[in-house]
């Protein structure tokens, strides 16, 4: 038998994890890996070889416009795509594609070119994207909830010629060169183009998209994709069923690599792509449309899994996949889908931008024991893994290193930025006849004896929120340019449930006129919505080390205290506004709510938006669409709102008995806080 202890503790120090990442490489946690493997038949060197012989027999010359266009020769009257009740075949998305490719080139888009695309999830969304490719081009997805000045760097970061989007969409652009197409009210012209396949040389080399990620230096940098990385990704693998028989929802943004999955994961194979509507789906209309479409295949962010997990299970149920990551997975979120969700393969996967998507994924098949993580699984087909050390050698199975990736997924490297990726995509020779090209992620990971990898954490900065890849150092950057703020520090922390939420730690100038809604307000303009921290806290000074660093061990958690906010709290009036600021304040864990306080400014994120809507769903059996929060992100107006809707006015004793459920709980914890 041979004990893994000494060897953890050996390695545990070569390392640097920040708090802010994991508890998990601590040392009191380390004490759960005490374990005992058992004798090995074979030797290591052999096992890990072994599991990274992942190769199969994918079509991987292929570029993704051809793989599809072999699939409409195939099925050409299959239905393609769903939107709204609206349906195209793989032929009628083919011509489509190929009118718009066509009039692309009369405009020069030819291999290698970027073009840019903002556009709502939609028909003509999946037709853009396909153009592109058929084209020649690559394109680059602009979410159009960025702020302006960050799509303003990715415009001018890639030099875009041409801009496709919507007409609605155009004023919310800012300042560029590229030329527009709006699809909406172009299409009579890009029409007149023929509907015949087009010729390209674009081979399975060239780039198919540039997607950006935060970046620790401050701005965010543009991952390189090319046809090959995507085609391994979704054609003869082994961690999910991709078949004609599947329906998949599309429900990511674009920019978010998750939709690189879920559109080509589907379209590639012959599948039925349904596509979400554009805005934040309540549980309630996300349950709809599984049910209504009866989907079959789902990708969630660890997040919106654990929060449907918690309030909308049963919409689980018709499912045969389900996909979950981008963060940690909760082992009771896990174990409560599998003890409820029968005949449902629940998959794990991890995987950066930088390697297509997925890297590794695990089946999650047995109950999982308390205290012992879910772990990210084994490389899927194509991809290689090597956990190493500081000298980039391997390490034996039980120790910790960091994770590189090798193999076909892996993005040609940075756009513009040689000098970053050739710090992260390097090439190592693990024997002297053969090179090999790696990715560094900065995860801290380990082999279990099973031969599955265990993730523990990161080296740097960076974390997950909601599934997006974040670098807290670009997060205080921005920061730090506030005329008002001398000192910054942003850690993701944990709340009780788990989630993790991002706070802000400020020393303003002295004298300064600082408030938290002013920098928030600051941060909105120059950040996406779910790089602003949740919660702000002000002190007169950062704590620090011996060492002079900060300590961020000794940074008090966020303050219940309701934030300052430019107006003065108004306290809810009527049974209806108070039971709303009832659900605000457990939600947002706020003491109290007032009815002019914007939602967004007490910390609301995505995720809180689905919880709110769910919880008046569940206390006053009122549907209330995600989106109408982003409309009225008040107490004030929502209840004004629901009073307006005859359909959604809650009766009064349903109104008094939550107001009494709430006070009920606010003294309880009054009690606690108190020590009673």
């Amino acid at each position: 038998m041979k004990v893994i202890t000494d060897s953890l503790a050996k390695n545990k120090n070569q390392f640097l994890v920040t708090e802010s990442q994991t508890s998990l490489s601590s040392d009191n946690n380390l004490e759960r890996y005490n374990l005992t493997l058992p004798i090995l038949k074979e030797s290591e060197k052999d096992l890990l070889t072994k599991w990274n012989k992942t190769q199969t027999d994918y079509p991987q010359q292929a570029c993704i416009h051809q793989l599809f266009e072999a699939q409409v020769e195939k099925t050409p009257d299959a239905v393609a795509l769903i939107f709204n009740n609206q349906h195209l075949t793989y032929r009628d998305l083919n011509s489509r594609a190929n009118q718009l490719a066509q009039y692309l080139q009369t405009l020069g888009i030819k291999a290698e070119t970027l073009v840019g695309i903002c556009i709502e999830r939609s028909l003509e969304m999946v037709v853009a994207l396909l153009a592109i490719l058929k084209a020649g081009g690559a394109y680059v997805p602009l979410d159009p909830g960025y702020p302006r000045e960050r799509l303003a760097f990715m415009l001018l970061d890639t030099q875009v010629s041409i801009l496709l989007t919507q007409k609605d969409l155009v004023a919310k652009l800012p300042t560029h060169t590229a030329f527009v197409i709006c699809l909406d009210a172009d299409w009579h012209t890009i029409a007149q183009n023929k509907k015949e396949n087009l010729s390209t040389n674009v081979t399975a080399e060239n780039l198919a998209y540039v997607m950006y990620t935060s970046g620790s230096t401050g701005t965010p940098k543009g991952v390189s994709v090319i046809h090959r990385g995507v085609v391994r990704l979704v054609k003869e693998t082994n961690y999910a069923h991709l078949t004609a028989e599947e329906i998949i929802l599309q429900l990511a943004p674009i920019s978010f690599d998750a939709s690189t999955f879920e559109i080509w994961g589907c379209l590639l194979n012959g599948g039925q792509l349904v596509i979400c509507p554009p805005h934040t789906p309540s549980l309630e209309e996300l349950g709809q449309i599984i049910q209504q479409y009866q989907v079959t295949t789902l990708w969630l962010t660890a997040g919106l899994f654990h929060l449907i997990v918690d309030e909308k299970i049963d919409a689980l149920k018709s499912l045969r996949q389900l996909l979950a990551g981008g963060d940690v997975l909760s082992v009771p979120h896990v174990q409560k889908f599998l003890q409820t969700v029968e005949n449902c393969r629940l998959i794990n996967g991890y995987g950066p931008t930088e390697n297509t998507t997925f890297t590794c994924c695990h089946l999650i098949t047995a109950p999982v024991q308390p205290g012992v993580s879910i772990p990210i699984g084994r490389p899927i087909a194509n991809t290689q893994v090597y956990i190493l050390d500081n000298n980039f050698q391997t390490v034996a199975i039980g120790e910790i290193g960091e994770l590189h990736i090798a193999g076909d997924g892996l993005a040609r490297g940075y756009l513009n930025r040689p000098e970053l990726t050739a710090e992260k995509f390097i090439s190592h020779s693990f024997d002297s006849n053969l090179a090999t090209r790696l990715y560094k992620t900065g995860d801290l990971a380990r082999y279990l004896p099973d031969g599955n990898i265990e993730f523990l954490g990161r080296i740097d900065n960076q974390v997950k929120i909601r599934g997006f890849r974040i670098e807290l150092g670009e997060i205080e950057r921005e920061i730090a340019q506030h005329p008002d703020v001398r000192e910054i520090v942003v850690l993701a922390r944990q709340d009780e449930t788990g989630e993790k939420q991002l706070t802000a730690y400020i020393v303003p100038h002295y004298n300064s006129r600082y408030t938290h809604n002013n920098l928030r307000s600051f941060l909105q303009q120059h950040l996406p919505h779910y790089m602003v921290p949740s919660a702000f806290v002000m002190l007169e000074s950062l704590p620090l080390t011996a060492n002079g660093k900060v300590d961020r061990h000794k940074l008090p958690a966020p303050s219940r205290e309701r934030p300052q906010l430019e107006q003065a709290y108004i306290a809810p009036q009527t049974d209806l506004e108070r039971l709303l600021a009832g659900i605000l304040s457990e939600l947002l864990k706020i003491d109290r709510v007032g009815i002019d306080d914007n939602f967004f400014d007490l910390g609301g994120t995505s995720i809180s938006i689905l919880q709110v809507a769910a919880r008046v769903k569940q206390e006053l059996s009122i549907e209330l669409p995600a989106v109408k929060l982003f409309q009225y992100s008040t107490i004030g107006s929502l209840a004004k709102y629901l009073d307006s809707n005859q359909n959604s006015q809650p009766s009064h004793n349903k109104l008094q008995n939550r107001a009494q459920r709430q006070q009920a709980a606010q003294a309880r914890r009054r009690n606690h806080q108190q020590g009673v």
